[in-house]
């Protein structure tokens, strides 16, 4: 994996909208891109990193992670927000050996908690999340308020 800068921007979106075109999601590309500037440019709120391989001259994949401050755990939690590898790539252990290295930048960094959201269907995403090391959390239930236009329209 290597940190997205601005001159990623363009493959970010692509790999973005074909993430969500497999939900049967329309991406809103003027809308991700925005959001991937804003991203890029603090890294106080997160960070993106693409998911590349030696035999493929572009990524084949993205992350992004976001940051928050959790009083449960006494400090900054930390949100994978997106995970994709494009399905030409998969099955080849690069979305464990991106958990792996996500994992350790969070432990370097002081970072208390890692969460992430999955789909209830999405089985093949719930088996590399618990593989790595993530389980569900007895007594909660992860709710949404939006308070804006989401990126992707159903």
């Amino acid at each position: 994996m290597r940190k997205a800068t601005p001159t990623d921007l363009p493959l970010l979106v692509e790999l973005m909208a074909e993430f969500y075109a497999e939900g049967g999601y329309t991406l809103n590309q003027s809308h991700a891109t925005k959001a991937f500037a804003s991203l890029l440019a603090d890294q106080r709120v997160g960070l993106v990193w693409l998911i590349e391989t030696p035999t493929q001259p572009t990524a084949v994949g993205y992350l992004v992670l976001s940051f928050c401050f959790s009083m449960e755990y006494g400090g900054m939690k930390a949100i994978l927000d997106d995970l994709f590898v494009r399905i030409d790539y998969r099955n080849r252990g690069l979305s464990s050996q991106s958990l792996a290295e996500l994992r350790a930048y969070c432990q370097q960094a002081g970072i208390r908690s890692l969460s992430v959201e999955v789909g209830p269907a999405n089985g093949p995403a719930q088996r590399v999340y618990r593989r790595t090391g993530f389980v569900d959390v007895p007594n909660r239930q992860w709710l949404s308020l939006p308070l804006a236009t989401a990126t992707h329209e159903p």
